[in-house]
């Protein structure tokens, strides 16, 4: 394979991740004019990390983890957008890393990549357990957003396995709200440092409906 097949063959599948629609809205039965897509995450996480990075003075290799964010989700291409609801966590890191080996076998920096992505998984570094904060809080504020936008109605989850979750429920009591439920389940479930735990806090108190426009 040539050089230029290997770049255009690489590119053509991250381009699904474009139209990969996050599957955690489509559980929660969203209805907006778009929802975002995997790529757009990718966009958003990079973009959280740039603005953390900045205000909170994290001494991390900011590139690294900017590169790092965007490889992270290069399983899905293969294996699509499995939640923790979808499947045990050793059994994605499973087949997502036998995906991501087979994805970057004919790069020339494949490995570099691939190691990247293992240790984003592995979270033992500053920098991989910094991206994986930025990935969550991401979700959560996305979650934010689209409840403020009137996307989703706690009514309408007679479909939603996720919905009957007894975690969910409780949050869901407390909170009374989606976005009030995710923000917590967020902060209970991946023990956020002091300054994402602030930022999480902050949308959970707040409204930012006119920060929106």
């Amino acid at each position: 394979m040539t050089k230029e097949e290997k770049v255009i063959k690489y590119y053509m599948i991250c381009n699904k991740l474009k139209s990969l629609i996050r599957s955690g809205w489509i559980k929660w039965n969203l209805e907006g004019d778009r929802l975002e897509s995997v790529a757009e995450h990718i966009y958003g996480v990079q973009m959280l990390a740039i603005s953390m990075w900045s205000e909170y003075k994290y001494d991390i290799d900011l590139e690294k983890v900017i590169l790092m964010l965007a490889v992270h989700e290069l399983e899905e291409t293969v294996i699509g957008d499995l939640t923790i609801f979808d499947i045990e966590k050793s059994d994605k890191i499973k087949l997502g890393h036998e995906a991501v080996c087979n994805i970057l076998s004919d790069l020339r920096c494949g490995d570099k990549i691939k190691n990247l992505i293992f240790e984003f998984d592995d979270r033992k570094t500053k920098e991989a357990l910094f991206a994986y904060y930025c990935d969550k809080l991401e979700c959560d504020i996305q979650a934010k957003i689209y409840d403020d936008r009137g996307y989703v109605s706690l009514r309408k989850q007679d479909n939603n396995k996720v919905f009957k979750d007894k975690d969910v429920k409780k949050y869901l009591d407390e909170y009374k709200s989606f976005s009030g439920m995710w923000l917590k389940f967020g902060q209970d479930k991946y023990n956020y440092d002091n300054n994402f735990k602030e930022v999480s806090d902050y949308l959970l108190n707040n409204d930012i409906k006119d920060m929106l426009n």
